[in-house]
């Protein structure tokens, strides 16, 4: 239960980094056509048909692919979103 806490945690700083970067002014061609895939895949109706599946792939799978999406960002956004993290 706890690694899947940690792991929630780890998305909502994760989102936060998405947001941050879908905004910057240098962010990669490639981020927004693959933030909208993932938008999509986490709305799939596949998640209402079988819950089950649905709840792993909410909880699990998710989580995983957005950060290693964001494992692919520029340091230089990377770098600006913990700088301003900082001052905050």
């Amino acid at each position: 239960m706890m690694r899947l806490l940690r792991l929630w945690r780890i998305g909502a700083k994760d989102l936060r980094l998405l947001w941050f970067a879908l905004r910057h002014r240098r962010r990669p061609v490639w981020l927004l056509p693959l933030a909208v895939l993932l938008a999509l895949y986490a709305l799939e109706p596949l998640n209402f048909e079988l819950p089950i599946l649905g709840i792993v792939d909410d909880f699990v799978v998710l989580p995983l692919v957005l950060h290693v999406l964001l494992k692919l960002l520029p340091t230089q956004i990377r770098n600006d979103f913990a700088s301003r993290a900082v001052l905050r």
